[in-house]
């Protein structure tokens, strides 16, 4: 019995160790209001993160659907300053999780603001990769959230639901002997023009090979990102997973390698938000999956 009593315990410390979920979670008492994302942005920047895009989604919720249930409700975008150059580098794939999301919210009727960040684990599932680079920028964001965000309970998300899909979307245009300049030019001109009636909208970018350059050491000769969102997408799913603005805006890569005659394109598929933060109603399920889609129709088009 001793030995059956062991055993069971075993297993309930493997599966323990197991069910781990894919984003890490912030919860802090904010009754005075006194912590804002203005405030965890200073932070951040103060703790060797750039802040590339800090979005108040309360003002485009009213617009377009009337109401907000949530007094805060910002996407913001970050990269880490010292560690992205190598990053990027050694993983092409990494420039979906550049930069990358973080979600803060906080709904009317409660005191607590909330702040949603993807693990690294998870990233590392996402990209297919394992880096302590990953990690390293992982501990960064933790102990610059809890600067900004004093005296919060940190946790994890409930265990992730499995995916068997490709949980990033990538397409390539081969250069068949044409100038990659002209290739470049004309791809960044049609890239806001072509998601635009599908309802995108391309919230920023960041020219990433500029960075790559300036930190001393490039392997592209070309690579931007785009920040883009789809806000019926960020709207439906934060009713009921609101901590899947950790994904959002969904960042897009574009970039061509020195040593490759290709432009390559790509983004986080929808399955992470599914998988990742639990998205399962119906509502939020095809606004997704309608979302995919349409990214890959637009991203089709461009490389045919």
């Amino acid at each position: 019995m001793k030995k059956l009593l062991l055993l069971i315990a075993a297993l309930l410390c493997a599966m323990n160790l197991q069910a781990k979920g894919d984003l890490h979670l912030f919860s802090v008492e904010n009754k005075s209001g006194a912590i804002t994302p203005e405030t965890i942005k200073k932070t951040l920047i103060a703790n060797g993160f750039s802040v590339d895009l800090n979005s108040n989604m309360n003002g485009p919720f009213t617009k377009q659907f009337k109401e907000t249930t949530f007094s805060i409700f910002t996407l913001m975008t970050i990269h880490h300053k010292a560690l992205t150059p190598e990053l990027v580098n050694t993983y092409p794939q990494a420039g979906v999780f550049t930069p990358m999301g973080v979600g803060i919210y906080q709904a009317k009727n409660e005191s607590t603001l909330h702040v949603s960040i993807l693990t690294s684990e998870a990233q590392e599932k996402i990209l297919g990769i394992q880096t302590p680079l990953l990690k390293s920028i992982e501990s960064d964001l933790i102990k610059a959230l809890k600067i900004a965000l004093p005296n919060a309970k940190v946790t994890l998300s409930e265990d992730s639901l499995k995916e068997s899909r490709e949980l990033v979307t990538l397409y390539e245009l081969e250069l068949d002997g044409e100038e990659w300049q002209d290739v470049t030019d004309n791809l960044e001109m049609v890239f806001e023009a072509d998601f635009a009636p599908y309802g995108f909208i391309i919230a920023a970018s960041m020219d990433l090979n500029a960075e790559l350059v300036a930190s001393g050491n490039s392997n592209f000769d070309f690579y931007m990102t785009y920040s883009i969102c789809k806000l019926p997408v960020i709207y439906t799913v934060a009713k009921s997973r609101p901590e899947a603005s950790a994904f959002a805006p969904c960042t897009t890569m574009l970039y061509k390698k020195k040593d490759e005659d290709k432009v390559v394109m790509g983004f986080p598929a929808v399955y992470n938000w599914m998988s990742s933060a639990k998205v399962e109603d119906k509502a939020s399920h095809d606004e997704l999956m309608k979302a995919q889609n349409d990214f890959e129709s637009v991203l089709k088009n461009i490389t045919e």
